[in-house]
């Protein structure tokens, strides 16, 4: 281990212990309050030009294994603990999470007051920052920190999505047989657009009776707009991802198209974003976003509050309420989590009903979905 030096754009300089890839990366810092799972979260592709800053003091004690990535490689540019655990201890470990971080060129940073950072973090809103173990200089790190770009700037979504189509083989997770079960090839074809896809989102998906296959975010609307009319897709479902959704034109205008034609559609984070600002309706940027496993939302239809798991910086605005009806609410800042679109076979969510990490109340959702594929 090493030291890592660490400047925020507040002018807040603090030194570290580096655990991961040694370097020097520029970011946006928020904080994440899941208790487990941080494989999973270090893996899911929403997190592309972020440094997370774990809640949970104790990282690393379970190790890493090749069925908890949720993508094929770490996103984040890094993660920030309390406490690194190099040696883990669980059955089901592969490897440890520093051998992970380097391999994926992703800085670990450890020894250092995370509760600090949140509530810096929580107080004055998520902040672009720089990591590095190789500039120890507090104003050399200001410069290269002010000279890069900020995260809404980058389109990480290029560097996220899948560069060929496939169609995925695989459902949940089988507790008994500690495996994912297999794919069983279905009527019910779908076609998700891959703006960031977590793989368990997928699973999910092809759980509920789907047949699902993946496309690379720069997709023409009008060749799935062919292959539904022709019977060879019932619906398309569009993923969560990284970044600023209204900075995505080209993808906004061909989603305009797909709403045009009445196809049946569900789209989770990003996709929910992304579902609001081609119907006319622009997001906007929480403080601090929500990031973890414990959000309580409301189910506006049953009366049931559900825990669920989040991850986002960007919300769809109130007045969505003109044209489509509020299903879900964030019981934290009654923000709207999700929303059905009036007078059309469209619907959508801000959490994660997949819930890796996370509780599991939501995964009801993509039997939703199932039902109204044609």
């Amino acid at each position: 281990m090493q030291k890592v030096w660490i400047y925020i754009e507040n002018g807040t300089f603090l030194e570290a212990t580096s655990f991961g890839a040694t370097g020097t990366a520029v970011g946006e810092i928020v904080f994440n309050t899941s208790l487990t799972g941080y494989q999973e979260i270090i893996t899911d592709p929403s997190y592309a030009g972020q440094f997370v800053t774990f809640t949970m003091p104790e990282i690393g004690n379970v190790g890493v294994n090749k069925d908890d990535m949720e993508s094929s490689g770490a996103h984040c540019k890094g993660v920030l603990v309390r406490n690194y655990h190099h040696e883990h201890s669980n059955f089901r470990a592969q490897g440890d999470l520093e051998s992970l971080l380097k391999e994926q060129n992703v800085l670990g940073i450890c020894n250092i007051d995370t509760r600090y950072l949140t509530k810096m973090i929580r107080d004055e809103g998520a902040m672009m920052m720089i990591a590095s173990t190789e500039i120890s200089d507090k104003d050399q790190l200001a410069k290269v920190l002010s000279e890069s770009p900020r995260i809404e700037d980058i389109n990480y979504i290029k560097e996220v999505t899948t560069k060929e189509s496939y169609v995925h083989k695989f459902g949940a997770w089988n507790h008994d047989n500690l495996a994912y079960d297999k794919a069983v090839m279905s009527d019910k074809k779908i076609v998700a657009i891959d703006f960031g896809i977590k793989r368990n989102i997928l699973n999910e998906l092809v759980a509920s009776g789907l047949e699902v296959e993946v496309i690379p975010a720069s997709f023409k609307a009008d060749d799935l707009i062919a292959r539904y009319e022709a019977g060879e897709i019932g619906g398309v479902f569009l993923s969560n991802g990284p970044g600023d959704p209204l900075t995505l034109t080209e993808e906004k205008a061909q989603i305009q198209k797909l709403i045009d034609k009445d196809i049946p559609m569900f789209a989770i984070c990003l996709g929910h974003q992304m579902l609001s600002i081609a119907h006319g309706f622009d997001t906007y940027k929480l403080k601090f976003g929500q990031h973890g496993g414990n959000h309580p939302v409301a189910n506006s239809e049953t009366k049931v509050v559900e825990i669920t798991a989040q991850n986002h910086n960007y919300n769809v605005p109130d007045n969505i309420t003109e044209i489509a009806d509020v299903t879900h609410m964030n019981l934290f800042d009654n923000t709207i989590e999700g929303v059905k679109y009036k007078n059309k076979p469209i619907f959508s969510v801000q959490h994660h009903p997949e819930a890796s990490p996370g509780p599991h109340e939501s995964k009801y959702i993509f039997d939703e979905f199932a039902k109204i594929v044609k």
